[in-house]
């Protein structure tokens, strides 16, 4: 295995940073090699004993890639899910991912359980977008460390400090404190030394993803029972008298169109396929191809997996096996898929539905790219032609997570007062 000249030269630093404060953080853009220079970094400090905390569906890519290091130092790699389960003690901890623990105003139980496993240990944070929101979201990353350039025990002291200037804004027509404004200037100057940031046009990529639209016209009957449900708020499924979909409030109705739109519904009797013209057009477009294929709810998995056997497709939701396949299908819910996999063997990307938060718009849309991928990036959006999908990508694409104020205006556009 050979590294490349940016990642000798970024571990060289890192290590660095490592001995000196304990701290290193890998800002390097997705698919420019992050866990290798992380790995490398471990192998110059001369670390033995190492925790991998990342995602799920990352962990077998990581372990392909310690292969290359098991005989210079020992390491687990774990998901954040089974934080609860360690118990031993390790000389450093690699956090994969580390915008995932970037709640705020309060951490996360994950957070919190990370904490108690980093006291006094060393720390690289791996993300190619350590704050994709807002610079709030760097406190409790820089919390669970024993080292962190922040001596606040809490946020709000932070908060109360002069790091983030308060807002307000409204939940259900309560107003609650805004913590989104921080103080960019003021944050870089105590953490700015501690990033090690390198982007994908320094790594040398030269193919840009390019986005394709596919816009699908629905069943008449599922165009029909959206408009009852918008009108109504409520809806009586009309193949089971026992099913009853409620959208008694906005932010019911906005899940619901959001469902409906891409052919399955959330009843309170359970899941429904109410149109299947997505999944047809997907099986007849990308026949023979090789692509991955990403998917927002259950009832959407359920849909897919059943037409693959249907017609005879094979797939997967293990990226190894998808990677020495010819053709076929890689499947991932959006969320869960989002980072730290590669599936740049693919023909194409192909979004069967559009998740509300940016960062999963941003992070999703990147698994296809490689410096080495000779095949063109494209990703292809399959959007129902007067569904609400077109609506969240404007959003998502601006950086900005589709909300409820987003969709009231939204749908005050389609049913003006």
């Amino acid at each position: 295995m050979k590294l490349r000249d940016y990642q000798i030269e970024i571990s060289d630093k890192a290590c660095a940073l490592i001995k000196k404060h304990k701290i290193a953080y890998l800002s390097m853009q997705v698919r420019t090699g992050k866990t290798l220079t992380a790995l490398e970094t471990v192998a110059k400090c001369k670390v033995k004993n190492v925790l991998f905390v990342t995602k799920k569906k990352a962990i077998g890519s990581i372990e392909g890639d310690y292969q290359h290091y098991k005989d210079k130092f020992d390491m687990l790699v774990i998901n954040y899910e089974q934080l609860h389960k360690i118990h031993d003690d390790y000389d450093l901890i690699i956090v994969d991912e580390a915008h995932s623990i970037g709640q705020f105003p309060k951490p996360s139980d994950r957070t919190i359980e990370l904490k108690k496993i980093c006291f006094n240990k060393p720390i690289i944070y791996l993300s190619g977008t350590p704050s994709p929101e807002s610079y709030s979201q760097l406190f409790h990353q820089f919390w669970i460390s024993s080292f962190s350039p922040f001596p606040h025990s809490n946020f709000y002291q932070w908060v109360k400090s002069g790091y983030v200037q308060v807002g307000v804004k409204y939940f259900f027509n309560r107003q609650i404190p805004d913590y989104k404004n921080a103080r960019k200037d003021m944050i870089e100057d105590k953490v700015k030394h501690l990033f090690l940031s390198y982007t994908q046009e320094e790594a040398g990529f030269k193919e840009e993803v390019k986005e394709i639209f596919h816009y699908i016209g629905i069943n008449p009957m599922t165009s029909h029972l959206i408009h009852k449900l918008r009108r109504d708020r409520v809806l009586y499924y009309p193949s089971d008298d026992n099913a009853v979909i409620e959208a008694d409030t906005e932010v019911k109705l906005m899940n619901k169109l959001h469902q409906m739109y891409s052919g399955t519904v959330i009843t309170d009797n359970g899941t429904k396929l109410i149109d299947n013209s997505k999944i047809n057009y997907i099986g007849d477009k990308y026949k023979g191809k090789k692509i991955a294929l990403y998917y927002k709810f259950k009832g959407e998995y359920d849909v897919i997996t059943q037409y693959c056997k249907k017609n005879l497709i094979p797939y997967t939701e293990i990226v190894t096996e998808f990677a020495n396949m010819e053709t076929g299908w890689f499947l991932s819910q959006i969320q869960s898929g989002r980072e730290g996999i590669n599936l740049s063997t693919a023909d194409c990307m192909v979004m069967y539905n559009i998740d509300f938060s940016a960062v999963s718009y941003w992070q999703a849309r990147a698994r296809l790219q490689s410096k080495d991928r000779i095949k063109k990036v494209e990703v292809h959006w399959i959007f129902s032609t007067d569904g609400i999908e077109k609506n969240i990508y404007k959003a998502v694409n601006n950086k900005k997570n589709y909300t409820l104020s987003y969709f009231r205006q939204d749908e005050r556009k389609r049913h003006p007062i």
